[in-house]
């Protein structure tokens, strides 16, 4: 199994008691990874309808939209501790681990920008979030350490799209920009920076390597 990203929360009593409780029960990670596609596609409904959206209406959609992003994020928890800590592994889990991610990224991204008018934005934060997680497992597939580091890490995403919706139900525009489209271009900006950092990582560790010896 790959390495694991570093999680504070995942040390905790409460997150080892559910993870427990799941697998007690017979949950298998990959079912919990597979879920985590659900909650993504919740949130960027929420957050794509949110945009033709008013009223009640328009707080419900961006209060699912960020339920979804927490639950997905809970889901990337459980995975890998029902897996690990449960000892539940399954042979095809290294592929539920990885690929329900990038397929979360692309739909709330895509989902928020298409709520707020910036749909190739939505698409070119999806890429870069996509293309972040690339560089890191190929890094890994070179023997490296797995590269997790931010700025705009899955973490710091997800929580960026969690506080735009909340704080867009409060105060949906700010100097007449949309609270999401702010949030959106940050993400975007931040994920480019990320990609970047880490590709610059990757290049100078193979170019420290020491090359085989000729024969």
């Amino acid at each position: 199994m790959s390495e694991r990203r570093p999680i504070a929360s995942r040390d905790t009593k409460l997150a080892a008691r559910i993870a427990r409780g799941l697998a007690g029960r017979g949950v298998s990670p990959n079912s919990i990874s597979q879920a985590s596609i659900v909650f993504a596609t919740i949130s960027g409904l929420g957050f794509w309808l949110s945009g033709h959206s008013s009223g009640f209406l328009y707080v419900v959609c961006l209060v699912f939209a960020a339920l979804g992003c927490q639950l997905r994020l809970l889901c990337n928890l459980f995975d890998g501790m029902v897996a690990v800590e449960g000892a539940r592994g399954e042979p095809d889990g290294p592929f539920w681990n990885e690929a329900p991610d990038r397929v979360a990224d692309a739909l709330i991204f895509v989902g928020i920008g298409l709520g707020t008018g910036f749909t190739a934005l939505g698409w070119a934060s999806a890429a870069l979030a996509i293309g972040t997680a690339y560089i890191r497992e190929l890094g890994s597939a070179q023997g490296f350490s797995a590269d997790f580091r931010g700025p705009m890490a899955k973490p710091q995403r997800m929580a960026l799209a969690t506080a735009s919706a909340l704080l867009a139900i409060f105060l949906p525009t700010i100097f007449g920009w949309s609270v999401l489209t702010i949030g959106l271009w940050i993400i975007f900006i931040g994920t480019t920076v990320t990609a970047f950092r880490r590709s610059i990582g990757l290049v100078a560790a193979l170019r420290s390597r020491p090359r085989a010896a000729e024969k």
